[in-house]
């Protein structure tokens, strides 16, 4: 796999998980003592992307703010189709230079 493709893998695994973490606090907002999720980004720039892992609030969330994590819904659809926009793009340019090669 390409290093662009390895980038937009790992960015499209992240806008995923920030997509479940997000659901996951919109469903459980109502749960007394709930913990709220929230996703970690970290650049990995030796394998290239993004590493993302889910952590839970230290204390029990006062309330989950639904506009925030609808504002972080729309934010992560958002990356996750640039994402596949880059894929599209690394097939393209790789089809476009076996065309200019044969």
């Amino acid at each position: 796999m390409t290093s662009i493709a390895t980038t937009a893998s790992s960015g499209l695994q992240a806008a995923q998980l920030r997509l479940h973490a997000s659901a996951h606090n919109i469903a459980n907002m109502q749960t007394p003592a709930f913990r709220r999720q929230q996703v970690e980004l970290q650049a990995a720039p030796e394998q290239g992307g993004v590493l993302a892992h889910s952590t839970q609030a230290a204390q029990p969330a006062d309330g989950v703010a639904l506009e925030g994590e609808v504002v972080e819904q729309i934010a992560a659809s958002y990356a996750f189709k640039a994402n596949v926009l880059v894929l599209r793009t690394a097939q393209d340019m790789a089809g476009a230079l076996l065309d200019v090669r044969a």
